[in-house]
């Protein structure tokens, strides 16, 4: 297992102080400006997660209050609004500097039987022969101020290979439509639940960036103010974050200084595993 690997792992490890209450790191992940939404969304996770007894989380829908602070924990708060028969309900609030940051509801449910059936996985080439996040990022590493260019090449734990990746330098419009590959190939002895937390972690990744497409917009270009302002996601079937999974991207809409953004994620064999909508801030920067 690498260092980077390790090191989210232990993120998402998060540390009881009392019954119900909980201490998650603030720092590391995808950006050192504030913390990843993902981040706390899996955090939050976790937190709910350690209040559950043989459940799985079925799904979730945060909201994104403030920017969490990278240089402080965060402390999550978990109220057991529910147990029943076979749902259970928690909402967890994630804290800093004495305010939310985020607010999480969460259902979990005992596995059933039932009918099934599902949207087929789109036909896209698979995840070999396509480059991956850090060969793109050292391709164009030249094209980064060098000030900010250690941070830029920075090795980050999730592998990522984007079916058509967008020039974030010279952004062109293009289809709205957006799928990736991506795993965590050192979590395969996580848990059932880690394997959850993970994803929601990763479901936060490029999703905002389906709203941008069609515009031409890129956060290097510094034209476009963007946040991620709510956050649901349906888990549909175990998660096996250590394999590749293919996730699927669409923004049907845009507008107002927010873009709607929906993805599926299915399993290398075509299983759909989850299904994840997002709103998020998409404001022109005037100068």
């Amino acid at each position: 297992m690498t260092d980077i690997v390790a090191e989210l792992l232990g993120l998402l490890e998060i540390e009881q102080l009392e019954v119900d209450l909980f201490r998650g790191i603030g720092g590391g992940g995808e950006t050192n400006v504030r913390i990843f939404g993902g981040h706390v969304i899996a955090q939050a996770l976790a937190a709910a997660h350690k209040t559950v007894d043989n459940r799985m989380c079925h799904s979730l829908h945060a909201y994104f209050v403030r920017p969490g602070d990278p240089a402080i924990p965060v402390i999550y708060n978990v109220d057991r609004s529910r147990d029943g028969r076979s749902f259970t309900t928690r909402r967890v609030i994630a804290i800093q500097h004495g305010k939310q940051i985020l607010n999480l509801s969460a259902s979990f449910h005992q596995d059933e039987e039932s009918w099934q059936h599902q949207h087929s996985m789109p036909d896209v080439p698979g995840p070999e022969g396509l480059k991956s996040r850090q060969q793109l990022r050292q391709e164009n590493a030249h094209r980064v101020n060098e000030k900010h260019r250690a941070d830029y090449l920075r090795p980050r734990p999730i592998d990522i290979r984007e079916i058509e990746p967008q020039d974030h330098f010279e952004p062109r419009p293009m289809s709205d439509v957006n799928h990736l590959w991506f795993r965590m190939e050192g979590a395969k002895a996580a848990s059932p639940q880690m394997h959850q937390c993970l994803l929601a972690y990763a479901s936060d990744m490029n999703l905002l960036g389906s709203a941008m497409r069609p515009h031409g917009l890129s956060w290097f270009k510094r034209n476009v103010m963007t946040a991620s302002l709510d956050h649901s996601m349906w888990f549909h079937g175990p998660v096996e974050f250590d394999k590749w999974h293919l996730y699927s991207m669409d923004s049907p809409f845009s507008g107002g200084a927010r873009g709607f953004n929906r993805g599926a994620v299915y399993a290398r064999d075509g299983r759909l595993i989850a299904s994840v909508a997002q709103e998020g801030l998409v404001r022109p920067i005037t100068r």
